[in-house]
């Protein structure tokens, strides 16, 4: 099974220097140049996390 798919799995929601976020199995490695903004969580909890805090899914460099 694909562990983005996982739907008892642990999660992360993970962002870049651009703030853009991504919802991330919690058992792989946390690409280079993204950091832990939330989790580890259910998948849900990591979805409802990423749609109260990214409202502007522009990356940071296009919103000024």
């Amino acid at each position: 099974m694909n562990p983005f798919d996982a739907p008892d799995g642990e999660f992360l929601v993970v962002a870049d220097d651009e703030e853009r976020h991504s919802v991330w199995p919690g058992s792989a490695a946390v690409p280079e140049g993204w950091s832990v903004r939330f989790g580890p969580d259910s998948r849900a909890a990591c979805l409802a996390y990423v749609a109260a805090s990214w409202t502007d899914p522009r990356p940071r460099s296009r919103r000024r």
